[in-house]
Parts: structure tokens; C-alpha cells; sequence
């Protein structure tokens, strides 16, 4: 099982830019992809953007974030990155990352670490 570490959250104006990191370890082999989740107080998580690290082509992007967010990975594939620009309020959530399903972004395991938070407001 992956070692995840989210890092990068913070307060942020609307209209602003944020980068997260998701920092990757334990690996044995380049064959997983990372998908980065968000939860907003009182709704339930959801899938945000996934990257496959073999390839570090990203294969999904929610509709909410397409055009304003852009995941990618270190040449090293021991970090995945969330670049976000253009961010509104309702961005405003705990981001996390996780190992996904090849392909998809359904989680491998139902664990998830502190995340990080992002809050947009003015």
C-alpha cells in the first residue's frame, strides 16, 4: 500500500491559485495511478482529478474543476501535484489523495489521511 501525504492547502481569494502536493512512497512499481478527492463540510467526497503515474497522463477531471485545475506528476513519480486557478468559493473543501482503481477513480482502499485544507474567500 501507498504512503500518502497531502501538503499545500490554505486561504485563498476568489480568483486565486493554490497548488497541492501529494507526496508518494512506498511504491514497489510504477503501475498506480493517484486521484485527488475533496470534501466540503456536510457533502460527501468527491473525485476531483487522477493521473496515472506510468504515463503521468491525467485521465479524469471533474466537470466542476475542468479548464481551472490541472493534475500532474514529478519525472521521479514520487509526487502528484494539483495546480488550482481560477478558485471559487464552493472549492472550499479538505482535498485528499489517494491510490485509485487504474483507470478510474475509484478509491483502492478505504483509508484516507488528514488531507489538506483549502478554503476560498475573500
Amino acid at each position: 500500500q501507498l504512503q500518502l501525504v497531502e501538503s499545500g492547502g490554505g486561504l485563498v481569494q476568489p480568483g486565486g491559485s493554490l497548488r497541492l502536493s501529494c507526496s508518494v512512497s512506498g511504491f514497489t512499481s510504477g503501475y498506480y495511478a493517484i486521484g485527488w478527492f475533496r470534501q466540503a463540510p456536510g457533502k460527501e467526497r468527491e473525485g476531483v482529478s487522477c493521473i496515472d503515474s506510468m504515463d503521468g497522463i491525467p485521465y479524469y477531471y471533474a466537470l466542476s474543476v475542468k479548464g481551472r485545475f490541472t493534475i500532474s506528476r514529478d519525472n521521479a513519480k514520487t509526487t502528484v501535484y494539483l495546480q488550482m486557478n481560477g478558485l471559487k468559493p464552493e472549492d472550499t473543501a479538505v482535498y485528499y489523495c489517494a491510490e485509485v482503481i487504474r483507470g478510474t477513480y475509484t478509491p483502492l482502499y478505504d483509508y484516507w489521511g488528514q488531507g489538506t485544507q483549502v478554503t476560498v474567500s475573500s
